[in-house]
């Protein structure tokens, strides 16, 4: 048979890595020169079939040349130990053998050989079908490659959804606050403080870091709060402050729909932050009915709003808001999250729990 030999002039084709399995050396000699006259140049062997799975883990090769029967582990046997540990790729086998049954060629296929050819084979033929099992294996291979690299882009292109989602989160708190705290960090205050409370109780990385981003959302129902009320020097009327409370709902309602986790999670603190452990919170939601993370950011916000400055109030030395926070166990606060607070103030360095 003639026909088409093998262009080994290419890169791709000279250097495509040849494994040869038979026990019989002129076989392998045979086939070694072949290869080389075609151009190609790296070329394993080996007679015995039982070295053939190290050499594959050592060689990796492109294309396998394997006799079918053998001593001690025939070509099938080989090809079941190779289905084990090969790569997730189009690895070609072209069995070679002198059994030309239909049974044999049936079981060769079936069991991952890609080719079949019958010895004595023709130069010509097996440089074909070489030549056309490397360019099925090359195109895989650059089809793997570019398929890695559009899976990279997906990656980098989620990364900046994820973090254009997070920018527009702090930004939309920071929007929220802006109005009785003009330098936008109590959010972030209690953000953070949120995730180590999180942490504190256990809850997963992945919880924690949720937390931390949609707790800076509890207080966005604010915008529809008037400024005469908002930002009122003296104490709110009983209607005021009625008034005020709808913050919680008009905050629900503002993000209430989402598809995403973290604006889902921050609808419920937005909506249960100012509940209290006995019950007489905003809503009248009592103990462990109320959501875990409305209950950690409502200790998160009072130690934060206690400490700090606003238009109607003077900020509390950082030691009474402790206290205060402790006092409020079992009644404004869960006691696990209190005991949790008082850890977290133990763990930071002296002089931030000291006016």
């Amino acid at each position: 048979m003639t026909g088409r030999p093998v262009d080994v002039s290419s890169r791709v084709f000279r250097n495509a890595r040849i494994l040869i399995v038979d026990d019989e050396p002129v076989n392998v000699d045979l086939l070694r020169r072949l290869l080389e006259r075609a151009g190609f140049s790296r070329i394993e062997s080996t007679n015995d079939s039982r070295h053939a799975l190290d050499l594959y883990v050592k060689f990796r090769p492109d294309l396998i040349l394997l006799d079918l029967h053998m001593p001690h582990r025939d070509g099938l046997q080989v090809m079941d130990e190779l289905n084990q540990i090969a790569e997730a790729s189009y690895l070609p086998i072209l069995m070679l053998t002198g059994d030309d049954t239909p049974e044999a060629k049936r079981e060769a296929l079936s069991r991952g050989a890609k080719d079949f050819l019958n010895k004595p084979f023709h130069s010509d033929e097996v440089l074909l079908r070489i030549g056309t099992l490397l360019e099925t294996r090359f195109l895989y291979l650059q089809i793997q490659s570019q398929n890695q690299i559009l899976e990279a882009k997906v990656r980098d292109r989620t990364r900046e959804l994820e973090a254009a989602q997070i920018e527009i989160i702090e930004r939309l708190a920071r929007a929220a606050e802006f109005r009785d705290d003009n330098t936008g960090q109590h959010t972030e205050r209690v953000g953070q403080m949120s995730a180590l409370l999180a942490r504190q109780i256990g809850l997963s990385d992945t919880q924690v870091s949720l937390i931390r981003r949609a707790a800076p959302l509890h207080d966005v129902g604010k915008i529809g709060i008037p400024d005469s009320i908002l930002m009122k020097l003296g104490k709110l009327t009983p209607e005021e402050f009625e008034l005020v409370k709808t913050h919680t709902s008009i905050g629900a309602r503002i993000l209430s729909g989402s598809r995403f986790t973290i604006l889902r999670l921050a609808e419920e603190i937005a909506y249960n932050h100012h509940e209290r452990w006995d019950g007489s919170g905003y809503v009248g939601i009592r103990g462990s009915d109320i959501p875990l993370a409305g209950r950690i950011v409502a200790v998160a916000d009072v130690f934060d709003a206690l400490t700090q400055k606003r238009p109607y109030k003077a900020a509390w030395p950082v030691n009474e808001a402790i206290a205060e926070i402790d006092r409020q166990r079992g009644h404004q606060f869960d006691p696990t999250l209190v005991d949790a607070f008082l850890r977290v103030i133990e763990q930071r360095e002296p002089k931030e729990r000291v006016t």
